[in-house]
Order: C-alpha cells, then sequence, then structure tokens
C-alpha cells in the first residue's frame, strides 16, 4: 500500500482506488468494515489526511453484528478544494467531535419544492409536474432552468394484415420526491414517477432518480433507473434520455459547444467566426473563441466583419451519436426540416457534452457512454434563450429496442435452456445509468474539461487494504494472496490470469451495449472460436455459478482498480437486467440464456443479496441497497411459480423448494436484511429452516428437495436424492452458509455444513451404509463443486485426508472442471474468425467462476495443507 500513514488499533487507514487523486474538486462515498464487536453505535469518526489535516466527514451506519456492534459503516467526504492526497485515516473518536467545520451542504425540506444548497450552486428540485429538477443556481446565474426524462416510443400494431408504426414522445410525469440524506457534507434526494405518453396520457416506464450533492461542490451526480413495463411486441422505446434546459446568454458567437471524442474534444460555436474572407487579428480571434474566450467587437472598427458574421449560417443544433461500441459520428444543423451535415467521426466517445453562453452554462456526462451504446449527446437550440441539452441512454438515431424473444419456441434438449415453457419477457427488467452536472461559471478549458470526464468515468473512492476487509471478516471466508511456495504462486497466477482474460474477451467479443455490458458469456465454441452465444443456455451467464462472488473476492484480495470495475458493471448489469423488479416475477432472475431474460426458468438465486452486498457495502449504493430490500421475500413468489413444477405436480404443500439454490438464496436475502436493518423476523426465519433440516432424517444431507411454506419459512421432508445435489452449493449456497456458521452461535449447524462437505465425495456403498440405505449416492455430481464445503469439513474435524482430496480435486484430477496450471491464450487459425484473436479452447464460465471461488476460501481454509496434496 502506497499510503504511508501508521495505523493504530483505532484507525483505518484508506487511499484512492487506483491510486490516482480525482483530477477535480469531487466527492466520495464508501464503505468501512469492522471486526465483531470493535465499533459501537456510539462512536464517531474523523477523516484525516496524510498530513494530519482534518476533512469533514459523513458517517453513518450499514450493517450490524449479531451483537449489536457496527459491522460496516459509511462515509461521505467533499474534496471541494482538490483531494488532500493519496492517504487517509479514517479515526473512531468521541460522539460530536467527528467534523472539523467547513463547507456543509443544507436541504430545505418543505411543503413545496426541495432545496439543497451545496455553498457552490443551490438546487430545487418539485415534488410533482413532470420535471425532476426545477433550476440549478450558481451565484445570480441560473444555469439549468429545467431537466426533464424524456423519450420516444415506437407503437408497433397489425390491423388487417397492415403494419403500422407511429413515433410518441414520452415525458416524465414526478410521483414524489424524498429527502434521503441531509447533510452536511453529502445529501441525497430521491425522485420517483412514471412517463406520460403525450398523445394519450398512457403512463408508462416506472423510473427512479437519485440527484447527489456534496459540500462545497459545483456538481451533481444523477442516478438514473427505469423498468420496462411494456409489451416488447407493441411497445418499442425508440428513445430514451434525460434532458436539460440551459439558459443562454449574450451573442451567438459568445456560445459554445463541447463534445468529447476519444481524446480530445469537438470545440465550436453556434455562429463561429471562421468565414471565407476571415482573415488577421479576426483570425487570432478565432482562435480565441474556439478556445472557449469572450470575444468583444467594436461596432465602428469591426462593422465589415460583423456583417460577414450575420451573413454566416447559424448552427443551432449538434449532436454526438455513438451508434455502436466502436463507432460514433458527430453532426450538426442549422435548423429544423434541414439536413445534419457530418462534423466529425471517431471510434470511442467520451461521454461528455456542454452547451453555455455569457455567465456559464452546463456540462453532462454520461458513464459508460461508447460501453453501452447506442447513445448520444444533443445540444438543441443554441441560438435561443434557452438551449436544451440532452444525455440519451439510447440514441433516438439507433433502431428501437427490439426486447422480443429470439424465437416462438423453447430448445431444451438441444439448447440447454431450462424450461419447455415460454416464459420470455422483459417486463419488469430494469436498467441503471449514472450521469454527473457540472454548473459552469464559463466555457471550461480542454485541461478542465479532461478533468470533469475522468471523475465522470471514473468517480473518485476511497478503500482499505485487504487486510483490513480480510481482517475483520466482514464478508465471509477468503484468503489473501499467498505466493510462499511454487504451487501456491501458481494458482495466484492461475488466478490473476483468468480475470485478466474475462476483461481482454470482453474487449475481444465486443460484450458491449445497452442491455449486455456487464455480462459475460457461459460456454464456448472451439469449432466457431466463439462463445455460443446462439445456443440457449450457453450465452449469457446471467450470475450462474456466481461469477460475481468470484471478482469481488478477486478485487478484495487485490484492491485492484481493474477488478473492482469490472466487478462494479457486473453488479450493475446483473441486478437490473436479470432481474425481476416488478410484475409476477418479481423478486427471481431468468437463468442463463440467449437474452438475458429469455429462460422460463426463473429463479431466487440469480437475484439474490448475496451477489450485490460486496458492492453496497463498499459503497454504500442506494441503488442496490434497494435491490437487496426487494428481494427479501422472495420466496413468496415460489407460490406463483414452483422451481420444482416441472418435476414434481402439485401436492399437498404450497410450494417446493431445494435446499440449494432456493433455500440457500433466501438464506442470503434474510441474512443481509438482518445485518442492514436489525430485522430479527428475517433472522428467525432463516433460523426456522435451520431447526427444519436438522429434525430431517439425514439434516443437510437430505433431499435436496423439500415442500415449502413461504408464510413460516418451514420446508417439508419430501425424500431423499431428488435432485442433483451439487446445485445445493454452486449457485453461492457454500459461501452463505458456511459464513452463516460463522455467524449464528449454534455448533450443530456447523456440524451440519461440515457433515455435508465430508459426506460428498464418499463411495455410493459408504453413503449407503451411513444412512442406512436411505442415500445410495445418486446424483451428487461435479465434486470439484464440493470443494469449499469439503475444506470446511477438512477444517473443522481437523480432518487432513479430506483435506488432501479437496486440493486433489482442483488440482490434480484434470476435467472440464479444473484449470490447468499454468496456462495461456492461443492464436486462432487465420480465416477461422472474423478477425485475429487468441483463445483457450477449454474455457468455461462456470469453471473459471467456480474454481477461483473455491481455490480462493480453499486457501483460507486449508491452505497450510497444500504442499501435502
Amino acid at each position: 500500500m502506497t499510503n504511508s500513514i501508521q495505523a493504530p488499533a483505532t484507525t483505518v487507514p484508506l487511499r484512492w482506488l487506483g491510486g490516482e487523486l480525482p483530477a477535480c474538486a469531487a466527492g466520495t462515498t464508501w464503505g468501512v468494515p469492522w471486526a465483531k464487536g470493535a465499533l459501537s453505535r456510539e462512536d464517531a469518526f474523523a477523516l484525516r489526511a496524510a498530513d494530519g489535516g482534518a476533512v469533514p466527514v459523513q458517517s453513518w451506519p450499514t450493517a450490524y453484528w449479531p451483537d449489536g456492534s457496527v459491522k460496516w459503516t459509511a462515509h461521505a467526504a467533499s474534496f471541494a478544494g482538490g483531494a488532500a492526497g493519496a492517504g487517509f485515516a479514517l479515526e473512531r473518536t468521541t460522539a460530536g467531535s467527528a467534523n472539523p467545520g467547513g463547507a456543509t451542504v443544507s436541504v430545505t425540506d418543505g411543503d413545496g419544492d426541495i432545496e439543497v444548497d451545496t455553498g457552490a450552486i443551490r438546487c430545487r428540485i418539485p415534488r410533482t409536474g413532470s420535471s425532476i429538477i426545477r433550476d440549478i443556481v450558481r451565484g445570480e446565474e441560473r444555469i439549468c432552468s429545467g431537466a426533464k426524462l424524456v423519450g420516444i416510443r415506437e407503437a408497433r400494431r397489425t390491423d388487417g394484415g397492415v403494419n403500422t408504426t407511429a413515433e410518441e414522445p414520452f415525458v416524465s410525469e414526478v410521483a414524489g420526491a424524498k429527502v434521503e440524506q441531509a447533510g452536511p457534507v453529502r445529501a441525497v434526494v430521491k425522485v420517483t414517477g412514471r412517463h406520460r405518453v403525450e398523445a394519450g396520457g398512457r403512463k408508462w416506464l416506472p423510473f427512479v432518480v437519485r440527484l447527489y450533492f456534496y459540500a462545497g461542490l459545483e456538481s451533481v451526480r444523477v442516478v438514473h433507473t427505469f423498468t420496462y413495463d411494456g409489451n416488447p411486441h407493441q411497445d418499442y422505446i425508440k428513445g430514451l434520455g434525460v434532458s436539460f434546459s440551459v439558459p443562454l446568454r449574450g451573442p451567438l458567437y459568445n456560445r459554445h459547444v463541447r463534445l468529447a471524442g476519444d481524446d480530445g474534444w469537438f470545440a465550436e460555436s453556434p455562429k463561429g467566426l471562421e468565414t471565407f474572407r476571415t482573415r488577421d487579428r479576426y483570425q487570432e480571434l478565432y482562435r480565441r473563441q474556439t478556445a472557449g474566450e469572450r470575444i468583444a467587437f467594436d461596432e465602428a472598427q469591426d462593422a465589415d466583419f460583423l456583417k460577414l458574421i450575420d451573413d454566416s449560417p447559424v448552427w443551432n443544433g449538434f449532436k454526438l451519436v455513438q451508434h455502436t461500441a466502436d463507432s460514433y459520428t458527430v453532426l450538426k444543423r442549422t435548423k429544423e426540416g434541414c439536413s445534419w451535415i457530418r462534423a466529425a467521426v471517431g471510434r470511442r466517445a467520451g461521454g461528455f457534452a456542454y452547451a453555455g453562453g455569457e455567465g456559464g452554462g452546463l456540462a453532462v456526462g454520461l458513464r459508460h457512454f461508447w460501453q453501452k451504446a447506442p447513445t448520444a449527446l444533443e445540444a438543441e437550440a443554441m441560438s435561443a434563450n434557452e438551449a436544451s441539452l440532452t444525455a440519451w441512454l439510447w440514441s433516438p438515431d439507433a433502431p428501437a429496442m427490439d426486447l422480443r424473444h429470439y424465437d416462438t419456441e423453447t430448445h431444451v434438449l438441444s439448447c440447454y435452456e431450462g424450461a419447455d415453457e415460454m416464459r420470455s419477457t422483459p417486463y419488469g427488467i430494469a436498467n441503471t445509468n449514472e450521469l454527473t452536472l457540472w454548473c459552469c461559471e464559463s466555457t471550461p478549458d480542454l485541461s478542465a474539461l479532461d478533468a470533469y470526464a475522468s471523475v465522470k468515468e471514473s468517480p473518485p473512492l476511497l478503500i482499505a487494504d485487504p487486510e483490513t476487509y480480510h481482517g475483520t471478516k466482514t464478508l465471509g471466508v477468503w484468503s489473501l494472496p499467498d505466493r510462499g511456495t511454487p504451487l501456491k504462486a501458481k494458482l495466484e497466477d492461475a488466478l490473476d490470469g483468468l480475470v485478466a482474460f474475462y476483461m481482454e474477451e470482453v474487449e475481444q467479443r465486443g460484450w458491449y451495449g445497452f442491455w449486455d455490458y456487464g455480462d459475460v458469456m457461459h460456454s464456448y465454441d472451439t469449432v466457431r472460436h466463439t462463445w455460443r452465444y446462439d445456443i440457449g443456455g450457453c450465452a449469457w451467464q446471467n450470475t450462474e455459478l456466481a461469477p460475481n462472488m468470484w471478482l469481488w473476492y478477486m478485487f478484495l484480495r487485490s484492491g485492484r482498480e481493474d477488478v473492482f470495475r469490472f466487478a462494479e458493471a457486473m453488479t450493475r448489469h446483473t441486478s437490473e437486467v436479470d432481474a425481476y423488479h416488478i410484475g409476477e416475477y418479481a423478486g427471481l432472475g431468468s437463468r442463463h440464456n440467449v437474452l438475458h431474460w429469455g429462460c422460463g426458468c426463473k429463479e431466487a438465486r440469480i437475484a439474490m443479496a448475496g451477489l450485490h452486498r460486496y458492492y453496497y457495502y463498499l459503497t454504500a449504493d442506494e441503488r442496490i441497497g434497494d435491490l437487496m430490500d426487494a428481494v427479501k421475500d422472495a420466496d413468496f413468489a415460489l407460490l406463483g411459480l414452483d422451481p420444482m413444477r416441472a418435476y414434481y405436480p402439485k401436492d399437498e404443500f404450497p410450494t417446493h423448494a431445494r435446499s440449494g439454490p432456493d433455500w440457500a438464496a433466501f438464506c442470503s436475502n434474510w441474512l443481509t436484511q438482518w445485518e442492514r436493518h436489525e430485522d430479527t423476523a428475517y433472522r428467525d426465519k432463516m433460523l426456522v429452516g435451520i431447526e427444519c433440516l436438522k429434525k430431517m432424517p439425514h439434516r443437510l444431507l437430505t433431499g435436496p428437495v423439500f415442500g415449502y411454506d413461504p408464510k413460516t419459512g418451514e420446508m417439508h421432508y419430501f425424500g431423499d436424492e431428488n435432485y442433483g445435489h451439487h446445485l445445493i452449493i454452486c449457485m453461492g449456497g457454500a459461501q452463505i452458509w458456511t459464513e452463516l456458521a460463522g455467524l449464528i452461535d449454534d455448533p450443530e449447524w456447523a456440524d451440519m455444513v461440515a457433515e455435508f462437505g465430508a459426506f460428498y465425495t464418499l463411495p455410493a456403498e459408504e453413503k449407503a451404509r451411513r444412512t442406512n440405505g436411505a442415500i445410495r449416492g445418486k446424483d451428487w455430481n461435479i465434486p470439484m463443486l464440493a470443494t469449499t464445503m469439503m475444506a470446511f469439513a477438512a477444517a473443522h474435524r481437523g480432518d487432513r485426508e479430506l483435506a488432501r482430496e479437496t486440493w486433489s480435486l482442483l488440482l490434480e484430477q484434470f476435467t472440464h472442471w479444473t484449470v490447468p496450471l499454468p496456462f495461456e491464450t492461443t492464436p486462432v487459425p487465420r480465416g477461422e474468425y472474423v478477425r485475429n484473436i487468441q483463445e483457450l479452447p477449454w474455457i468455461s464460465t462456470n469453471t473459471a467462476s467456480q474454481w477461483s471461488i473455491n481455490v480462493i476460501v480453499c486457501m483460507a481454509l486449508i491452505g497450510d495443507q497444500l504442499e501435502e496434496a
């Protein structure tokens, strides 16, 4: 770690993610873990820079240990004058002494608008109407005179065999606004509503917009979420965005547009000073104008030149359209009804725009701009008193979203799809996007624009060192890197190599797009040299075998920025697109498929809170917090969609659930609800299930299918070996159950988990002997997936032979489920793919994810016995 601060027991050293200081003034919110019993609710905090200077900090708890001590805290700081250095120390202090003063953010929450004053800007947020922001004022100048969510619905109908299409604009309609935090460092306002189609008044596409403010800052962070609630055969989204009204002052030649390109800027004015006859000092004025300087003319001296300028065209509209992840176009036009002309082309735009005049303007940055193409940034009405600056999350210049299924039938036998039923529907999925606004007093120079764009794309985050995350034991069982022996070094190389391969594969395969960015694919096709993007359950991964956990373990043990951003993108995607937030499948997610919402299997484990709590605790992200709360009662969804309906018809039980992945996913949801909110009802529901399992003929070995009652949380005996046992543990169940063993004071539960691990690989004859013939070894498949449970059993019982067998499964039994040591990519023969690429012919995301998770956990539990394997 680069931080030089010495850390006594009462401090936590912190550093910037990536090691670089924020490029401009910025705020940040981060999380800090605490060991059980180490932090009381009465403790407060101070934040100190490496030079000992105090930084105002706002703090709050985000999770608690069972004994009532604080498990995770969140903290917010504002660096309005720039970052105070690369290293910080978070110190525990006595209550009331944590904030040394400085700039504050204040919130007025009355009956009318909500008003937020950061000291640099004042923002009014209405509770009703079409605007999510009424205005933003800097000093005496109104920088933004309103913000609305906008879009275009492409309605498609077939009437009498004739297909018709109509474009219908829609706009936000706010239902309410709520202050979630009111300073002194950070303020958060949550705005909710739906979009209203202007023709007919239909309301659809529910939205949640959060506005974030930090003390002393002129910027506003915007987190925008919408949920799709249309009919994919009729309701096509042609455009979706956020539009800001920007008052413009001064002559047209002192108004400016800036659009970020690949690594430079498109910088123009609606009235450029370049003409056919621009010469001499006017050429210099033109250069100064292009740099954003205010230009003044002498009406007498410059009369002839001003006539030329009056005669030149007025460029009223500008836009940059990111068509794909690898292509954008900059266009401009004089007025509506005239053609757009191409001004520039490029590959990957920076996703940043500015529009303004004398007295300042507004800058808007859209994060992951090219990664989530098709996107656009558009400035319109630059010659009027008020321009519109729109960030298009889905560009109207692109074809409308097509959310229909890829076929009219399912393909279970040939394509590994999960159910014969056609349940492919986007109804209830969501998408979250992040924007940042800057309220500028004048046209920013290029260095300022570069800084804004950098902070927009990589928001500053303070992190602790891996030893802190590991030592507090707040996120289950995992290990720190260990290269102490040649074999351990090989394992670490393989772990790093797998993550590096997938990060490169995102780029190599172009896994980008509005609905796809953040996910990876499932299975590889060595003949076509591509992933099986068109083979049902072999396409998108959709959290299958817990790749989220794999990536977050890799970040926690390394502190690497590239791994964090990779895991963050997966968290955003899988928590929104792969899960359902409204409708009959709310609380469930879709199994892996060609489309993220395509599979007929809708299951709780895909949307479970345990996949996302890492990101929440590290960032205190409110949207992820909402999503984890939303699945706390996901087990009730099984009343409408029994996960075992294809195997066991309706009987005397309300529904059925497997101990894993179903009940394990519920435990993930309930554990999160309990630790975040101290809601003992969910703890008790979890304990009810444990007590039921204790009473089963063979405890956790029983089943795994049970009768289940969501109202009570009770599981009922339903037989033995009635479904595949590997699914119990490979979807995160092993991580949830071993963590739970360390949280609850129940030796029998720990013994049950150990018993399962020790039992899994026993010969069939021994299984039958130990259970008096009840369990005969049916469907105890893919033993590598059981290695976390086996390692837990080996550590719990001190069983060195079981530890040796565990390592053997990971390192010596060379199957589809192990990773060769070492490995390297090979080139695809020329002409066998559309371009030259490298591949790992044996790769499978299931294997990469589970092998990595199990190695990381086994290093923690039985790493000291590795050399004996």
